[in-house]
């Protein structure tokens, strides 16, 4: 296919996913190589800080929308939240949502269109090949320094008080590109090891903290409670299970940082052959589900948690432990879910790694692209998240309607926390935004049963601070160039090769052929490049 006709299959099929996403005309027709300086504003200056704007303007936003919020509505602007926030801040928003599991895909029809939305929320470290340097050097995002300087006070401040956050936001050149999703110090953990604690009592059996105990526990799920998935786990391009089981190896099935500050590549490390002989031996011996590699969507993990086929997993608090204890209890009243320490091989061990993200999360945040009508406008609006009425707005909703002051502290009203027909997440979802760019309050929280509470205890019980590298290191655009080149096939065949050795159709002697064929790709100049751009952020 010709360059011309790829282009104009691009645009169609561009033309059809913004048709059903809901972005219509407003959407600039400004292509994103024009820089956004020469762009002139229709809209008199505000001062910064003061809410609501005086403005005709419409901003458009593309971003994802959270899926609880698709049970009531089909548009962010539809709902409380979107209405409240255009009356907080005076200015008009016209969304697009790509469709549930289709963010990726729409996302790269949309940075190929040059018919860019004003603001995007998205992933610019690891979703756009080359990273954010690459995406400012296209022309497709705008660096934030002036617009925040001049016209966001609020992240600003917050900004010059919080240095460790600074350094976070920035590339390695010192643009910063993105308005963040801040997560409180109490939110950075929020995924682990959960299993059946009724079983375990009705079975006179511990909560499992070593692979031995796990194996003894799902031994005993498989023929005394006749689970046919004693563990199952959602899968999403690999076995989501957040290194469960594979750090006791000290190892990860990721990139990791070792105890002298070494980036590794986890798969190929010498010990990652033990760890994917146990899940091999697990697997063969009916303790895993057998249908993992179908386990796409959070469906199917409702099915199997729910059905009492399977009596552990690794999953989120509030979307997983939470809502099947809910859903759970109403059905059998003995149901209880309860986090489980990362597995150990020794007892009393500290687990190697396990979920702990940071405080900025990139996958949640907004760039402002070079297609904006009036960038100056973008970033007051963007701004407002970080003020004290907006953080507000954006963790709790509306007072008196989603949530009431107790003795200072916002708390969720009957009608939102103790609905009958919807739960907390999905009636919270109509007044609040879930996932964005604004700072947590770590006043909020969705735990509607002490098992989750504890359960934040019991997974951060690792040193995953010291061994988790950080997703907003920035590569060079050379380098980014580099690591787009290899990583796609690398990763494509390292999951590929981990399916298959789990489940048998491959024999783990093979591993050292599997370890040869990454080096072979290129593994050693990804890890380096990646080495390289993690000193330079620690010297930022």
């Amino acid at each position: 296919m010709g360059n011309d006709t790829r282009k104009k299959s691009i645009g169609v099929a561009l033309s059809i996913v913004l048709a059903s996403t809901g972005v219509i005309a407003a959407c600039s027709k400004q292509t994103a190589n024009e820089p956004a300086a020469q762009k002139g504003s229709n809209t008199p200056a505000a001062e910064a800080g003061k809410y609501p704007i005086a403005t005709q303007e419409t901003i458009t936003s593309w971003e994802q929308m959270n899926t609880n919020l698709t049970t009531f509505y089909t548009n962010l602007a539809e709902s409380p939240f979107g209405k409240q926030l255009e009356k907080e801040t005076g200015v008009k928003v016209k969304y697009a949502h790509p469709a549930d599991g289709q963010s990726k895909e729409q996302f790269n029809l949309l940075i190929a269109s040059n018919n860019l939305t004003d603001v995007i929320e998205y992933d610019w470290n690891s979703a756009y090949p080359g990273g954010p340097e690459k995406a400012i050097a296209d022309k497709v995002i705008v660096p934030l320094n002036d617009l925040i300087d001049k016209h966001a006070p609020n992240l600003k401040k917050i900004l010059q008080t919080d240095k460790e956050l600074d350094k976070m936001l920035k590339t390695d050149s010192g643009k910063y590109y993105v308005f963040p999703m801040i997560r409180p110090d109490n939110g950075l953990v929020f995924r682990g090891p959960m299993i059946r604690k009724d079983w375990l009592d009705e079975l006179k059996l511990a909560v499992p903290t070593t692979i031995d105990e796990w194996y003894t526990v799902l031994k005993a799920f498989k023929e005394k409670k006749g689970a046919t998935a004693p563990f199952t786990a959602l899968y999403s391009n690999e076995l989501n299970i957040q290194d469960a089981f594979i750090g006791a190896y000290r190892t990860a099935n990721r990139f990791y940082i070792d105890d002298q500050g070494k980036v590794k590549y986890g798969p190929i490390d010498p010990q990652f052959k033990d760890a994917l002989s146990l899940l091999r031996k697990w697997y063969a011996e009916g303790l895993i589900d057998k249908d993992f590699a179908l386990n796409t969507d959070s469906k199917a993990l409702d099915n199997k948690m729910m059905s009492d086929a399977a009596g552990a997993t690794v999953h989120l608090l509030s979307g997983g432990m939470g809502r099947w204890m809910e859903t759970g209890k109403k059905k059998d009243p003995k149901y209880q879910l309860v986090g489980a320490p990362y597995p150990t091989l020794k007892k009393g061990e500290r687990a190697f790694i396990g979920q702990r993200d940071f405080k900025y999360n990139p996958s949640a945040s907004k760039a402002v692209t070079a297609a904006a009508k009036n960038p100056e406008l973008a970033v007051k609006w963007l701004d407002y998240a970080y003020s004290d009425k907006g953080s507000l707005l954006f963790n709790f909703g509306i007072e008196g309607e989603s949530y009431t002051m107790k003795n200072g502290t916002p708390v969720f009203t009957d009608s939102i926390a103790k609905n009958e027909k919807y739960n907390l997440q999905q009636m919270i979802s109509q007044y609040t935004k879930p996932n964005g760019p604004f700072p947590g309050d770590s006043r909020k929280s969705f735990n509607t049963f002490p098992e989750q509470d504890e359960a934040i205890k019991i997974w951060g019980e690792t040193d995953a601070a010291k061994h988790v590298m950080p997703l907003f290191i920035t590569p060079t655009v050379e380098e980014s160039k580099e690591v787009a080149k290899l990583n796609t096939a690398i990763a494509s065949y390292k999951e590929e090769m981990f399916v298959k050795f789990v489940m048998g159709k491959e024999p783990i002697e093979k591993f050292d052929e599997y370890v040869k064929r990454i080096k072979d790709m290129g593994i050693d100049k990804v890890t380096k490049i990646y080495q390289d751009a993690y000193d330079r952020y620690n010297k930022r």
